[in-house]
């Protein structure tokens, strides 16, 4: 009796147990590995220095591109003090002689 009504259960309890994993697998919002960037102080990004901060995204493009044409690797951030233009430690010196006017 016991062994019958475990044969007919069986297939309704693993669809069930399909349908739970499924569902939190599709489910928006809930992962842990990927969340929404959120920004920063200019201090937060680690190994990257500030070295300009302009007013607008057009004016970031701008000085990057001037950095990019000197080989300095960069990276535009958006901080909570604005937009900020990076780079590392190493070669802030040499980015920041570069943007002086």
């Amino acid at each position: 009796m016991i062994a019958l009504t475990l044969r007919v259960l069986a297939p309704f309890l693993v669809v069930g147990v399909l349908v739970l994993l499924l569902r939190w697998t599709w489910s928006k919002g809930h992962s842990v590995v990927q969340r929404n960037p959120a920004p920063g102080a200019p201090g937060d990004y680690g190994l990257l220095v500030p070295v300009a901060a302009p007013p607008d995204d057009a004016a970031a493009l701008a000085i990057g591109a001037r950095l990019d044409e000197a080989g300095i690797r960069y990276t535009l951030a958006g901080t909570k003090a604005g937009p900020r233009v990076m780079v590392f430690a190493d070669d802030a010196e040499r980015a920041r002689a570069l943007l002086r006017p």
